[in-house]
């Protein structure tokens, strides 16, 4: 199988630059490892935003990246891509053109709207992930940007254009039915883990006496750090390590920052909060095994990989239910699920927990059971691969039902 990755604005070599990954990120690196451990011929499409960049890069783990010319050689804002898109595709479209793919996987609204166009007329099956929708996440934080039709609309088209859909959670499933998808063209498979990588055994990374809760985000706002922050006057003692934002030496000059210092401090509980700053993708397995809990509070969430990653250190979870985290943390087995934006209840859980050390192992080894049994990248990636098959299959003049293990790839992959 020759699979084409297109992620225009989430290169899977971001950890080489020493910034700390995203999910999307994460997402193109391990899928494309995995596919590639099974011999498949995986090139990655991603948009060069450095001048230094080689053209072509064969990764240690055997897929290939691209980096295509499109825009300037330098990091741009996601608003600024979609005036790129077209040099994006016309790059594709000629290298296609000589040697094309048997399957194109876009990951994200932009990068389908780039393959869409490049695969336009060539009959090589195109497969979306769109990691987030736009109008959901608009919606549920009650904001509406000046471009949001623009890209709904672009969504829309990119959805119905697509041969298959890949949803990664049933969340998203149920957004993109009300963006009129056809159910029978959408399969929900998730994200997964590297449970090698993130296991339950391990170094941690230094600490002190006080019970320790933990909290990541690539970026700090609208990840519910504010509401984490109001729950800790309601749990004593702990203190609270907030991983993510600018490099640790830019913490200060960030204005997420200093707003949510501010709130620590009027709170009272300033003296238990700690910004670490970014944080590389693999330092994260010692900071999550570091914590006795770990809170994931979003007001809106894509899939959320950070509770899987939670999970395989065997560290119990407190997340609110929303987007892919309703599917992977089982309420009261593996940790809690809460409401958005509900201080008490995130207080109660993690108390809960922190105050009995016998549920909180119990809870950290269901976790990693579950992370385990159904989330490895090796058995997401075979799903994956079983739906480029028939997809590939269905192009050559066959057209048996598209199927993940023995079930129609229409109903919903059990989570």
């Amino acid at each position: 199988m020759r699979a084409a990755m297109v992620s225009v604005n989430a290169s899977p070599l971001v950890d080489d630059t020493g910034l700390a990954a995203g999910g999307q990120n994460i997402y193109v690196a391990e899928m494309s490892a995995a596919m590639a451990g099974r011999g498949h011929d995986v090139t990655v499409y991603t948009r060069r935003s450095d001048p230094r960049s080689p053209q072509r890069i064969v990764t240690p783990q055997g897929y290939t990246v691209v980096h295509v010319d499109a825009g300037p050689a330098e990091p741009i804002a996601e608003s600024q891509l979609p005036e790129y898109l077209g040099e994006f595709s016309h790059t594709l479209a000629a290298q296609w053109t000589v040697d094309a793919p048997d399957v194109a996987h876009a990951h994200y609204w932009t990068s389908g709207v780039a393959t869409e166009l490049a695969t336009r007329g060539t009959g090589i099956p195109t497969v979306q992930t769109f990691h987030e929708l736009g109008a959901a996440r608009d919606r549920q934080l009650g904001r509406q940007h000046a471009d949001a039709d623009t890209r709904t609309k672009l969504e829309r088209i990119v959805a119905r254009d697509a041969s298959w859909i890949v949803a990664t959670c049933t969340d998203e499933l149920q957004e993109l039915m009300r963006l009129g998808c056809r159910r029978s063209h959408v399969s929900v498979v998730p994200c997964g883990v590297d449970v090698e990588m993130f296991s339950n055994q391990g170094s941690t990374a230094e600490r002190g006496a006080r019970p320790r809760i933990v909290a990541v985000g690539t970026s700090l706002a609208h990840k519910g750090f504010d509401t984490m922050i109001i729950a800790l006057r309601g749990i004593p003692r702990a203190e609270l390590v907030i991983v993510g934002g600018p490099e640790a030496q830019h913490l200060g000059d960030n204005t997420e920052v200093r707003r949510l210092s501010v709130l620590a401090s009027e709170l009272g509980v300033a003296d238990r909060v700690v910004f670490t700053g970014a944080v590389p993708h693999d330092a994260m397995p010692d900071m999550l095994r570091s914590a006795d809990v770990v809170i994931c509070a979003p007001w809106c969430e894509g899939f959320g990989i950070v509770p899987l990653e939670a999970m395989a250190c065997g560290v119990p979870v407190v997340a609110t239910a929303v987007g892919g985290m309703r599917d992977t943390v089982v309420d009261d087995v593996t940790g809690r699920l809460v409401p958005p934006r509900n201080p008490r209840a995130i207080a109660e859980a993690a108390s809960a927990m922190l105050n009995d050390a016998f549920l909180r192992r119990g809870h950290g080894l269901a976790g990693r059971d579950r992370a385990c049994a159904r989330y490895t990248w090796d058995r997401i990636a075979d799903e994956t691969l079983r739906i480029y098959e028939r997809l590939v299959a269905r192009a050559t003049g066959e057209s048996a039902p598209i199927t993940v293990g023995e079930h129609p790839i229409q109903d919903t992959t059990e989570l």
